[in-house]
C-alpha cells in the first residue's frame, strides 16, 4: 500500500504579507513612543565602536534613533525604511538637531545598496520584524564590507515586548508559515541567521516608564501600529479580552508598584563581524 503522501507546511505569502506590515506600522504614530527608545541607538553605536567618517546604513530606521545617534558620532548615514512616514519624522528630528542623513524608502529584503557599500549596519527593533528572515539577514551581510560590523537590538521572546506579541498572537493569530520576529533575540537563532561571521551578544535591558498601566495601554492603543490594528480587527468582547489579557501582562513585568509603571523590556544587543570567505573564525566565534 502506497503511504499518504506528507502534508506540506503552508507557504507564507511573503509579499502580501509586507503589505499588511507596511500598513500596520504605517498606523498610529509609532514616534511618540519610538523617541522614548533613543538609549537603544546610542548604546548600539558605542557596542559596534563606531567611528566619524564612516558609511553607516540604518535598516527599518523607523522615526531614526540609531541614525541620529550615528550622526551625532560623524558618520556618514543612510536611514531606510518601507514606511515613508515614519522616515518623515526621522528627517524631522534631523533638521531639528542640524544634522545630515540621507533618507530612502528601502525594502529591508531588498536593499538598494551594491555589495559592502558600508562599514556599519545597523537595526534597531526594526529588521528584526521583515516577514523572511533568512532574506533579510543576506541583505545585511551583503550590504557590509568585509570586516564591517552589523549592530542589532532586538526584542527577546521571554521579555516584555516578546511576551506582548505573544498575547497579541493569542487573540489575533499571526499568518502561517511565518516565524516570529522574537526569534532574532535568542542566540540560536542568531547563529542560523549569521552563520560564518563572528557574532558577540549582550543582554540589555530598555525600561518602559509610564505614568500607571492604564497610561501606558492608552499610548500604545494609540500610537504602537501592532496594538492598534490588534484591537481595531476584534470585536467589543474580544477587544476586552485582549485588554485584560495586557493588564495582566503589565501587572506581571511592572516593578512600579501601585505609583507608576516601570516595566524592564529585555533584548540583545547583537555585533556581528562580517569575514570574508578566506578568512578564518576567531576561536571564540559562535
Amino acid at each position: 500500500m502506497a503511504k499518504p503522501a506528507e502534508t506540506a507546511a503552508p507557504q507564507a505569502d511573503f509579499s502580501a504579507l509586507k503589505q499588511k506590515q507596511q500598513a500596520t506600522w504605517a498606523a498610529g504614530d509609532y514616534a511618540v513612543i519610538g523617541t522614548t527608545l533613543q538609549i537603544v541607538g546610542e548604546r548600539l553605536c558605542e557596542a559596534v565602536d563606531l567611528r566619524a567618517g564612516e558609511r553607516v546604513l540604518d535598516v527599518a530606521a523607523g522615526n531614526g534613533n540609531a541614525s541620529l545617534a550615528a550622526a551625532r558620532r560623524w558618520a556618514e548615514v543612510t536611514a531606510t525604511d518601507y514606511v515613508g512616514a515614519l522616515l518623515e519624522r526621522a528627517r524631522e528630528r534631523a533638521g531639528a538637531e542640524r544634522l545630515r542623513i540621507h533618507f530612502q524608502v528601502a525594502d529591508a529584503e531588498a536593499l538598494p545598496f551594491e555589495d559592502g557599500t558600508f562599514e556599519v549596519v545597523l537595526s534597531t527593533f526594526g529588521v528584526m520584524f521583515a516577514p523572511d528572515q533568512e532574506t533579510a539577514a543576506r541583505e545585511l551581510v551583503r550590504v557590509c564590507r568585509s570586516g564591517g560590523r552589523i549592530g542589532l537590538a532586538n526584542w527577546t521572546p521571554d521579555g516584555f515586548i516578546g511576551q506582548l506579541l505573544k498575547t497579541i498572537g493569542k487573540h489575533v493569530p499571526p499568518p502561517a508559515g511565518v516565524r516570529s520576529p522574537a526569534l532574532w533575540g535568542t542566540q540560536e537563532r542568531l547563529q542560523e541567521l549569521f552563520a560564518g561571521h563572528d557574532i558577540d551578544v549582550i543582554p540589555q535591558t530598555f525600561t518602559f516608564r509610564y505614568k500607571s498601566p492604564v497610561h501606558w495601554l492608552e499610548v500604545f492603543k494609540t500610537y504602537y501600529g501592532p496594538t492598534q490594528r490588534a484591537f481595531a480587527a476584534l470585536g467589543t468582547d474580544q477587544q476586552a479580552a485582549l485588554q485584560s489579557d495586557i493588564m495582566d501582562l503589565l501587572a506581571r513585568f511592572n516593578r512600579g508598584g501601585s505609583d507608576t509603571l516601570i516595566v524592564p523590556g529585555d533584548y540583545l544587543e547583537v555585533v556581528v563581524t562580517k569575514m570574508s570567505e578566506t578568512a578564518p573564525r576567531s576561536p571564540s566565534a559562535g
